[in-house]
């Protein structure tokens, strides 16, 4: 009976002896947890999340960074300004379509949900390139044959006015055909929901940078001229207290209708390329390839390219660096262009 009692008694000084082994270990993973691990933990993913809130267009953070961007034609003609939801775009594209120079916006809508936008006009080929760069819904009234064609092949998950009039576009009765077509990003993206369109954002972004370049006599420019032919032109004049750029064109202030407020961007560039004449109506505008560029933040300007040669719109910044001991004329090195977060205006100059 002693010997039988004495190993029931090793038997459970053994199961305490165990549980608290587990018990201390248990404690010190919690306090390494609690007092380090989390830390580290809690830092790591609280960085990740910011970066995972950062939307892709600017670069700032918002709370629609996941949703796809959604592309909207836009008219330039001056009956139909001010346009409604220009200022609330992240980025807009702007280029010449028309030999007398008519030029047409595309503006880009992920962060900011306007009550309206419009006016909203058709569809340009030369667009259809970006459209596809920045990963885009596209949303246009009609559009050029060749443009409508590769539109209705599925090329790009489009939204066309044409089919949707009185559902997701409407016109209003105020302002005068064909610049009254109007719509909002809930009718877009409902739409796009019962389509099956991905409503996901799978555009990778620009390199960002909060460094300012140094200014000096070379490189300081605080206003951007777009020589568009009358009344299309355009002019950004650098604000150095709020460090944004605020546009006119045709010689006023450009307004959105939506806010009352001046059209503002926090970067302007310039793409330079070609263009063909193809009818009295229309021209081919290059935006596939490499040119010249511009961009201008900061107050200050930088020289650069531009290349889309299928995998989407890049930009690279272009530098006078010295050669090897400062002997000999100075060489030119070349990187991804850093933009500085906030909208962006792209302005295609034609030659």
């Amino acid at each position: 009976m002693r010997i039988r009692s004495y190993f029931k008694e090793l038997d459970i000084n053994k199961t305490l002896i165990i549980a608290g082994i587990v018990a201390v270990a248990f404690l010190v993973a919690f306090l390494f947890w609690w007092l380090g691990g989390s830390t580290i933990i809690g830092i790591n993913n609280e960085d990740q999340s910011a970066s995972r809130r950062t939307a892709s267009l600017t670069g700032l953070a918002c709370g629609s960074y996941s949703k796809r961007p959604i592309a909207v034609m836009m008219a330039s003609d001056p009956i139909a300004r001010p346009l409604s939801g220009i200022s609330q775009a992240d980025i807009v594209i702007e280029m010449p379509v028309t030999p007398n120079g008519i030029t047409r916006m595309m503006a880009i809508f992920q962060c900011e949900e306007p009550e309206e936008i419009g006016s909203v006009r058709s569809a340009r080929e030369d667009f259809l390139p970006l459209v596809a760069s920045f990963r885009s819904l596209y949303a246009h009234w009609g559009g050029e044959r060749e443009a409508l064609n590769k539109l209705n092949n599925g090329t790009l998950d489009n939204l066309d006015a044409m089919k949707y009039e009185g559902t997701v576009f409407y016109r209003k009765n105020s302002v005068p055909r064909p610049h009254n077509g109007f719509t909002t990003i809930e009718l877009l993206e409902d739409k796009a929901k019962d389509l099956g369109y991905d409503s996901k954002d799978t555009f990778s972004g620009y390199a960002r940078s909060g460094e300012k370049s140094e200014r000096n006599l070379s490189n300081i420019v605080e206003t951007v001229s777009i020589d568009y032919e009358t009344p299309y032109d355009v002019k950004w004049v650098y604000d150095g207290n709020s460090n944004i750029y605020k546009r006119t064109r045709g010689g006023e202030a450009e307004i959105d209708a939506n806010t009352g407020r001046q059209v503002e961007s926090s970067v302007v560039v310039l793409m330079r390329t070609r263009s063909t004449v193809l009818s009295i109506d229309y021209i081919s505008v290059s935006t596939v390839g490499e040119g010249e560029a511009e961009f201008y933040q900061n107050g200050i300007k930088t020289g650069g390219t531009w290349k889309n040669n299928g995998d989407g719109l890049k930009f690279y910044s272009t530098k006078s660096a010295p050669t090897s001991g400062g002997v000999g004329a100075p060489t030119e090195t070349s990187g991804e262009m850093k933009f500085i977060p906030g909208k962006m205006w792209i302005e295609v100059v034609t030659k």
